[in-house]
């Protein structure tokens, strides 16, 4: 099973965050992503909710991805830092409710391209040993076919199956471009990787980007 990841052309090279299914793969250590963020979507009248995930880059921002709000003016979300189980109230955890939020100008919801957002935290992140900032990589550096990407997320760990409270993570190969290009349509190499494992026994579902 390939999976296509999404990359904005400023972030060449970033840890996933997905709140979808972590397939085939274990629990984190506790604590070792402190970038990780837990998004939870409310519609205002509390009948739908969905979850996403994200990474912090500073204090006041958090990144996700577009298709998680796109479209949705009228709802309630919510932060979560510092979290290893999103069910549990962890003395680490720091909670934010959203209120403003920016969607990449050129996001397209046909395409996948630019599948980005910002949101604002207030108050600012407190920094601590569970709660930092994402590693950037340098824009020259590029991920080759056959890096070992590590994908981490909460949610199902099967198809559908169980759902999991805690932080998962799951290691999966970057596919060569012919590949990449044979199993999606809209690939596009300069904002665009894939990954994959060859025997179909480890995957991602829904989230946003991966590639550590």
């Amino acid at each position: 099973m390939l999976l296509l990841l999404l990359l904005a052309s400023a972030f060449l090279l970033l840890p996933w965050a997905g709140a979808g299914r972590i397939i085939g793969g274990w629990e984190a250590k506790p604590h070792s992503r402190p970038y990780m963020a837990y998004l939870s979507i409310q519609s205002e009248s509390g009948r739908h909710r969905s979850k996403c995930g994200g990474f912090l880059i500073r204090p006041d921002a958090v990144l996700s991805a577009a298709h998680c709000v796109a479209g949705k003016k009228k709802v309630n979300i919510t932060v979560t830092l510092g979290a290893h189980n999103i069910n549990k109230n962890e003395p680490s955890q720091q909670v934010f409710h959203v209120g403003h939020w920016v969607i990449h100008p050129k996001y397209s919801g046909y395409t996948s391209e630019n599948d980005i957002t910002l949101l604002k935290l207030k108050p600012r992140a407190k920094l601590t040993k569970s709660v930092s900032y994402i590693p950037f990589a340098s824009h020259k550096e590029r991920v080759e076919p056959g890096t070992m990407c590590q994908v981490a997320g909460w949610g199902r760990t099967s198809m559908p199956g169980d759902v999991t409270s805690v932080l998962m993570e799951v290691d999966l190969k970057v596919q060569r471009e012919n590949i990449c290009e044979e199993s999606f349509k809209n690939y596009l190499q300069q904002s665009m990787i894939c990954i994959g494992d060859e025997n179909g026994k480890k995957s991602t579902f829904h989230g946003i980007l991966a590639a550590h």
